[in-house]
């Protein structure tokens, strides 16, 4: 079964570099996205109860975005990329990730959850 894309935009209120490193290192990833992230390398395990699963840290720039492909599917991937307008200094982050077209509103849902637990990870205060 082919999937669909999914692209989501979320604002941030804090810098490029804290979204950077709760989304692409060890420490940041276990602190809302898995149970518990092992990293060698390029090499990601993320693990949710006992269950794991490895990605490859294909494209990243640092405090831009990261790029991840499951070691189970070549096709499709997942990524963080972190933007912020010169103009005003708004920071957003865009996940774009994959899913079969019958669990579209699951896999939206889903990232939903994991950006709010994100946000209270990182302590982004709501802007006045």
């Amino acid at each position: 079964m082919s999937k669909v894309k999914i692209v989501l935009e979320y604002q941030f209120w804090c810098t490029p570099s804290s979204i950077y490193r709760a989304v692409s290192t060890e420490g940041g990833l276990c602190s809302w996205f898995a149970d518990k992230v092992n990293v060698a390398g390029d090499v990601f395990t993320f693990f949710w109860n006992k269950q794991s699963q490895t990605a490859v840290a294909v494209k990243q720039k640092t405090n831009h975005y990261i790029r991840f492909k499951w070691d189970f599917h070549e096709d499709y991937y997942f990524e963080f990329k972190i933007v912020k307008q010169e103009l005003t200094g708004d920071v957003s982050l865009i996940v774009t990730d994959y899913a079969d077209a019958d669990d579209y509103v699951g896999t939206v849902e889903l990232w939903n959850l994991q950006v709010r637990k994100l946000k209270n990870a990182i302590g982004c205060a709501k802007k006045l």
